[in-house]
């Protein structure tokens, strides 16, 4: 069941070292470096893309060869890539630092260019069509927030749900304007605490929370504790099963809103919806990279199975 999916937002340079024993501050680390293309839209867009579906990225791109690494990318995904290109200007990169464990010890994100894709832009004749004529939207917080508030409203005139991807703590305020028009939301507990200034105890607790704030849906995880999930009148929590290992935490929550999303176009009930996101992260933890090259609709599939299932609250 191919969907028109149009994604706007992040699509950069990673740079991520690990560090290969105990972490020590403020002091030199042995450890080992990799690069490639990344970006919360740009993972979600290629997952998604890998799960059958017909995926269309919108992002800012600066002149430099990064840009062109990041066209190679999109291409070698089978996204179709449509920027706007700042000659003069350096395509953004995120630069990460990580524990042995693949856990964040602290990230700098490069990220300035993003501003430039203002409201002004969706009105372009290609980008307006392109938004008419998509199943589904994806966006991120790595664009302003009145674009993205400007980007909801114009979608839900035109019958499109957005889906948006917090993409941290400081980012994820952009979407406050944006909260009425969105379809769903994709944050982890630190996230929905910056969003709405409230701080919780149980991960059950965080529905009622954003219904109040007129948020129609969304998915809220905490790692490998308990996430929960709601859409309209329905609520579930799940605990992911533990991984034995975990090669890199990057792109994992990317993963899990593409399968998330992949599942809803497919017409599945919110808490098969869930299992699946949680399988594609799973699938994507044990990968050294931000999106595993063997996600698969064949390969969710099988990992869902070991999942288990959400348990729905009333």
């Amino acid at each position: 069941m191919r969907k028109q999916i149009l994604v706007l937002g992040g699509a950069h340079l990673d740079r991520r070292g690990r560090i290969s024993g105990g972490t020590a501050m403020g002091a030199s680390n042995p450890g080992s470096w990799i690069e490639e293309i990344g970006g919360g839209a740009f993972n979600v867009a290629r997952n998604l893309a890998r799960l059958g579906h017909d995926v269309t990225m919108v992002s800012p791109r600066g002149g430099d060869p990064t840009a062109g690494a990041v066209a190679q990318a999109a291409e070698a995904a089978g996204v179709v890539d449509r920027p706007f290109v700042f000659l003069d200007r350096a395509t953004p990169s995120y630069t990460a630092v990580l524990e042995r464990d693949g856990n964040l010890v602290i990230a700098l994100a490069d990220m300035d260019l993003y501003r430039f894709f203002s409201p002004r832009r969706l009105r372009v004749r290609t980008l307006r069509e392109a938004i008419a004529a998509a199943d589904m939207i994806v966006c991120d917080a790595n664009l302003p927030a009145e674009t993205l508030t400007a980007l909801a409203v114009q979608a839900k005139q035109a019958g499109v749900p957005v889906a948006g991807i917090a993409i941290s703590p400081a980012k994820v305020v952009r979407f406050r304007g944006a909260m009425l028009d969105l379809a769903w939301l994709f944050m982890n507990a630190a996230e929905a605490a910056a969003l709405s200034g409230e701080r919780v105890a149980a991960v059950q607790e965080w529905p009622g929370i954003f219904r109040e704030r007129k948020l129609e849906a969304a998915v809220i995880t905490n790692g490998g504790r308990p996430l929960a999930a709601y859409s309209q009148g329905e609520t579930c929590t799940l605990t992911p099963p533990p991984l034995a290992e975990v090669a890199d935490v990057t792109g994992a929550g990317d993963a899990l809103a593409a399968g998330t999303i992949d599942a809803l176009l497919r017409g599945l009930p919110l808490e098969n919806a869930v299992t699946r996101g949680i399988a594609a992260s799973r699938i994507t933890l044990r990968s050294p990279h931000a999106v595993a090259p063997d996600l698969s609709l064949e390969a969710l599939e099988q990992e869902a199975a070991l999942v288990g299932t959400p348990e729905k609250v009333l």
